[in-house]
């Protein structure tokens, strides 16, 4: 069968806290498709999709939803039932990745390291943070991006506010020392490994207005690192994929001690794809336009054409 034989759903939008970003994203993939030939069908999900499915005669599915309902295993396993091949990691990866509590279990038992912290279970606010991690810490939802309902905690009369915060979306929030530094983020496609982006965000938070809104965000790609800290970024990155048995595209991010210690804060098994997403950004630098980079996640998806295809393919030589 020919891929471009097949009709594309585009599932974006849904009902998450992310939705205007996965309208984005699933836009411009939308118009990626178009411009390569496919035959492109946009798909607005809400509690129809089965039967938008089935109208429709979508023959693959291209994910282009974010947060909850999209993210965390619930449409991946429907088109399990349905038998339609789909983009990005399957049920158990996804709800593993999207659980930022569980992440850090999988990760830890890998011995990949990640933040001290801990899981809390609302509605229990305990005085202050368990495992004497001290301030600052980082206190967000265990199952929201976009970093949506994240705080950092400086002192012990902001704690109270910030706990009920993260609550408000979900019963479990992730309490994290605090990481000063850098943050980088490096995209994983399959056996392809994409140069780091270095985020430099307005008071060194990458909150929801510094990634989507006009704040003065600077991107550094690829990252200024040494080879010793590209090299481990590059093996926690492909062990983290691993580990938690992702495929198709990730994007892995990190944030880097002071004193050279990279530590892994979460996996996002549905990276934007708006112009200002970092995993385009990151593609380009290894040569893959964001058409070429379209493409290649929508081939890996479909085992029968390889894992990557056309220009992607050409180019993962050397990159693993």
């Amino acid at each position: 069968m020919k891929t471009k034989s097949l009709r594309v759903g585009v599932l974006m939008g849904g009902s998450s806290a992310e939705r205007e970003i996965s309208l984005k994203t699933g836009r411009s993939i939308c118009e990626s498709l178009h411009r390569r030939g496919y035959t492109v069908v946009p798909i607005d999900v809400d509690a129809t999709l089965p039967q938008q499915l089935r109208a429709k005669n979508i023959g693959v599915a291209f994910i282009a939803l974010h947060g909850l309902g999209g993210e965390d295993g619930t449409v991946q396993g429907l088109l399990e039932v349905m038998n339609i091949p789909y983009t990005g990691s399957d049920v158990c990866a996804s709800a593993v990745c999207m659980d930022k509590g569980l992440t850090r279990v999988v990760l830890q038992a890998a011995g990949i390291p990640v933040p001290a912290g801990s899981t809390l279970q609302a509605p229990r606010i305990p005085a202050r943070p368990t495992g004497n991690l001290g301030w600052p810490v980082v206190v967000k939802p265990s199952t929201e991006g976009s970093s949506i309902g994240v705080s950092i905690v400086k002192q012990s009369s902001e704690w109270r506010r910030a706990v009920t915060k993260a609550f408000r979306y979900g019963r479990q929030a992730v309490v994290e020392k605090y990481i000063p530094g850098r943050e980088v983020a490096v995209g994983v496609l399959d056996t392809m490994i994409f140069p780091g982006v270095e985020v430099i965000a307005p008071g060194g938070f990458y909150d929801f207005r510094a990634k989507y809104g006009k704040a003065a965000t600077r991107y550094l790609c690829p990252a200024p690192l040494t080879s010793r800290l590209e090299r481990l970024l590059r093996e926690y990155s492909i062990q983290a994929y691993q580990a938690l048995a992702c495929r198709g595209a990730t994007r892995v991010d990190f944030r880097i001690h002071p004193n050279g210690r990279p530590y892994v804060l979460e996996l996002n098994t549905i990276p934007g794809m708006t112009e200002r997403s970092l995993l385009p950004m990151a593609a380009a630098q290894q040569g893959l336009t964001y058409d070429d980079l379209v493409e290649a996640i929508l081939h890996a998806a479909l085992p029968k054409h390889g894992r990557v295809s056309g220009r992607a393919k050409t180019l993962k030589k050397g990159t693993s």
